[in-house]
């Protein structure tokens, strides 16, 4: 049996403590998913770690540093599916230097509106991450006033 492609993305958030918008990024490839929104992120590297994969991919990417917060737990506690051979593992963060630009895999950046859902869920998701997205707005409606994305 094949062993599992782990990705990692990042839910920039525009703060840990009081989210209210989402930046997010248009993929310019593969073909089936360009035009299609996602979170920012990669595969981990042998002997990486999923939080040091997600600030590399953050830096390549985006040209950002970030602050991690509290991992989105996936329903089997294992990651989010992406396909029958890799699963994602999804992290709170926010901005902690730099200005997000798509520099690899993407043509557009946004920043959307997590207080308005429909904003969110009205993007052309690549499938795989439109249930995490949904799973995110949940988690933020239901505790955003908490600010305990921070860890």
């Amino acid at each position: 049996m094949t062993e599992l492609i782990n990705v990692v993305g990042g839910a920039v958030l525009d703060s840990l403590a009081e989210p209210s918008r989402l930046l997010v990024a248009r993929r310019t490839a593969p073909p089936e998913f360009a035009g299609m929104w996602e979170f920012p992120g990669g595969k981990v590297e042998p002997g990486e770690g999923p939080e040091s994969a997600l600030h590399r991919e953050l830096r390549e990417e985006l040209g950002i540093g970030v602050r991690l917060g509290s991992e989105l737990a996936a329903p089997d506690g294992s990651g989010w599916p992406l396909n029958e051979r890799a699963t994602m593992r999804v992290w709170f963060a926010e901005l902690a230097d730099g200005d997000p630009r798509p520099l690899e895999d993407h043509d557009e950046l946004a920043w959307v509106s997590i207080r308005k859902s429909d904003e969110a869920l009205s993007l052309p998701w690549i499938p795989a991450d439109f249930p995490i997205v949904r799973a995110l707005l949940t988690e933020l409606g239901a505790t955003a006033s908490q600010g305990n994305y921070a860890v």
